[in-house]
């Protein structure tokens, strides 16, 4: 199993960065989110995030514990995070990120039309609205180093590498590690021990 262990620096981006409400954040999703969210600004103070402010948290954070390759093919100055298919979030997702930065890149939402655009994504949101081009959209990134997320039944099974699921009305995750480890990506332990499930190869 390819993880990497969390840095006191990575435990302290794990704080929340401001005074927030923290008890509307612990009552609105769970210890989960409290674990790995960085509560970003746009978000922090609000109560209860609906789902997708939750999700596009998530998103933003799981730029945090991913590692890609150093030969990945993308922009030297932007984390690109791309929604393809119909965009769940709305705008909330854009204003949320604006300004932050992943690794010293500044983050970038894109949303696509289709899968061959999402070469230059670091992390990729797949629309539920593309639940019957699943197959041909992983196909098309394999191998691609393109984190791939979903909320999406069954997301994980057929070959992604982390779908959100509900429980409890709290917003989780699982993981296909091994799509993950064979599209060259490296997964914090952190990560994994936050996961509700973990597939590996045997």
């Amino acid at each position: 199993m390819r993880v990497h262990d969390v840095t006191d620096t990575d435990k302290q981006t794990l704080r929340c960065p401001v005074d927030c409400d923290r008890g509307a954040w612990l009552s609105g999703v769970g210890l989960a989110l409290v674990v790995l969210l960085v509560a970003t600004p746009a978000l922090c103070g609000q109560s209860p995030p609906t789902e997708y402010q939750v999700k596009a948290a998530y998103l933003y954070n799981f730029g945090k514990f991913v590692e890609w390759p150093a030969n990945m093919t993308v922009s030297d100055s932007s984390f690109n995070i791309c929604v393809l298919g119909q965009d769940p979030f709305g705008p909330t997702f854009g204003t949320t990120i604006a300004g932050e930065n992943i690794r010293g890149k500044n983050v970038l939402l894109k949303r696509l039309s289709k899968a061959q655009e999402a070469f230059g994504c670091h992390i990729l949101f797949i629309s539920s609205s593309e639940q019957v081009h699943l197959k041909d959209i992983l196909a098309a990134l394999d191998k691609a180093s393109v984190l791939t997320v979903s909320d999406m039944p069954q997301f994980t099974r057929r070959g992604g590498m982390i779908q959100f699921v509900t429980e409890e009305n709290r917003v989780r995750f699982e993981v296909n590690l091994t799509s993950a480890e064979r599209n060259g990506l490296t997964l914090s332990s952190q990560l994994l021990k936050v996961a509700i499930s973990v597939r590996r190869s045997s």
